[in-house]
């Protein structure tokens, strides 16, 4: 089993960044900082993971325990493929009004937030989790910045709006745009 493409080369440094990865599933396994050297903490994490391992404890990589370490390191990755759009969807016919509560309005007010980081014309809203006076304000700038209908109520229209205008705006932070 061999380590991801970026290890070919530097074979001490790709057993550090094994050791850590593994290290912040495990509690109990020893961490070190990747820096290339085969320094004490290097060899304290080796011992650490042959003990935890059930392996000859002695510090030093051999095959065995090279194996072990790259075979663990593969099942406790986090997979990192590209995030998805956001496919949230308000019901036809649902709308959010002043002083609802409703799980979305804590994301609403987030987009709405990144929006008037980009946007002067957008004020920020308050993070309090209900379509409350500052959301509203935020929302009627936002419809009218869009051409839509100022209403300061949360549709399916203005839903979709808001997620298109936020997926443009985190693009563009992105590919090193600045806003």
């Amino acid at each position: 089993m061999k380590p991801d493409e970026s290890f070919i080369g530097q074979p001490i440094r790709s057993l550090q960044t094994m050791l850590r990865t593994i290290a912040q599933i495990y509690p109990s396994q020893k961490s070190v900082i990747p820096d290339g050297i085969y320094s004490k903490q290097t060899e304290e994490a080796v011992s650490s993971f042959q003990r935890r391992k059930g392996l000859p404890i002695t510090g030093i990589v051999n095959n065995a325990t090279w194996d072990s370490i790259v075979s663990e390191y593969e099942r406790s990755r986090i997979e990192t493929d590209p995030a998805q759009g956001l496919q949230i969807t308000i019901n036809p016919g649902q709308v959010f009004r002043l002083g609802d509560e409703n799980s979305h309005i804590p994301l609403i007010q987030t987009i709405l937030f990144v929006l008037s980081q980009a946007y002067d014309v957008i004020p920020e809203p308050d993070y309090s989790g209900i379509l409350d006076q500052a959301t509203q304000k935020s929302i009627i700038a936002f419809q009218t910045f869009s051409g839509l209908p100022p209403t300061g109520e949360l549709d399916k229209r203005t839903w979709k709006n808001l997620a298109l205008q936020y997926t443009q705006v985190t693009d563009r932070l992105e590919n090193g745009f600045d806003l």
